[in-house]
């Protein structure tokens, strides 16, 4: 009897070891994200030749800055949303929601 009490308590350790190994098999690291947002603004003005597409404002959380950015067909423009001229700028622009 003290055999089998032995050879059943392996066999379940044997067992459940196999659970955790399997369910460890499922697990994927997560993904890494990469921070695509201004780090640093300008207060200089875009100039009028400069055909802008859009704007959303971007809030502060580190590294990122508190910006307005301004969007052509091909690059973008991190300006200061203190700046006087952003919101002569921002008329008739549409506003870019995430």
């Amino acid at each position: 009897m003290a055999w089998t009490s032995r050879l059943i308590t392996i066999a379940v350790l044997i067992a459940l070891m196999g659970c955790f190994t399997g369910a460890q098999g499922n697990y994927r690291r997560p993904t890494r994200v990469g921070v695509n947002c201004c780090k640093e603004v300008s207060k200089g003005r875009i100039p009028a030749s400069i055909k802008l597409v859009g704007y959303k404002h971007q809030n502060a959380l580190s590294p990122c800055v508190d910006a307005v950015i301004f969007y052509t067909e091909k690059e973008k423009f991190c300006s200061d949303p203190n700046a006087l001229w952003i919101k002569n700028r921002q008329k008739g622009l549409k506003e870019i929601v995430d």
